[in-house]
């Protein structure tokens, strides 16, 4: 029979993966305010030196935490554009309606955004991934604008009062109880975007 190790080291890349998921967690539970090195490192089940040992500072954390977080919403758009089909219509409407549920329209996404905006006017490291994450987005939505309606004329101020209208129905959404439901959301996204593109001037 082989010996079995008696213990088994983990993947770095699991183990600081593993960590940015605790700081999110943290982040969702208790806020800004809340998140330390050894409330990161209890959550994940690792001693309270860990932390360093994958990030530069707590900041740096939290900057990767709101990196990685950026890129599941991105997958999750790029999964509902890929399954509206090739309509450009439809993928564009699969890209807005995709902000109105899971994994996008929930608390704890929500709890963990608050904490990220928060610490935005104090921390330049989330600050420019904040940037980079809006941006990111605005990109996507700017060329399924285009796609669906290359006439128009200024595809950046479309995109941007749809994110407007996305912001506001996300919100009150993932704070439950929204005097709407997703449907109604998907159907306002819809109208709001006919308006916005019925002239090839907008």
């Amino acid at each position: 029979m082989t010996a079995q190790p008696a213990f088994t080291r983990a993947d770095p890349d699991a183990r600081r993966q593993s960590l940015i998921e605790a700081t999110a967690r943290v982040l969702a539970a208790k806020g800004a305010a809340g998140v330390s090195v050894r409330t990161i490192c209890t959550e994940a089940g690792v001693s309270a030196g860990l932390l360093r040992h994958y990030f530069a500072s707590l900041s740096d954390a939290m900057a990767a935490t709101y990196r990685w977080t950026g890129a599941e919403i991105d997958r999750a758009l790029e999964a509902a554009v890929a399954a509206a089909g090739p309509d450009p219509r439809a993928r564009l409407l699969a890209y807005l309606s995709a902000n109105f549920c899971a994994p996008i329209a929930t608390p704890e996404l929500l709890a963990t955004y608050v904490a990220f905006w928060s610490l935005t006017r104090s921390d330049p490291a989330v600050a420019t991934v904040r940037a980079e994450v809006y941006g990111a987005f605005r990109q996507g939505l700017e060329a399924l604008l285009r796609a669906y309606r290359p006439d128009l004329a200024n595809v950046g101020v479309a995109a941007v009062a749809l994110t407007a209208l996305i912001d506001g129905l996300w919100l009150e959404l993932s704070l439950g109880q929204a005097p709407f439901s997703a449907e109604e959301a998907e159907a306002l996204a819809a109208q709001w975007l006919d308006a916005l593109t019925a002239y090839s001037g907008a």
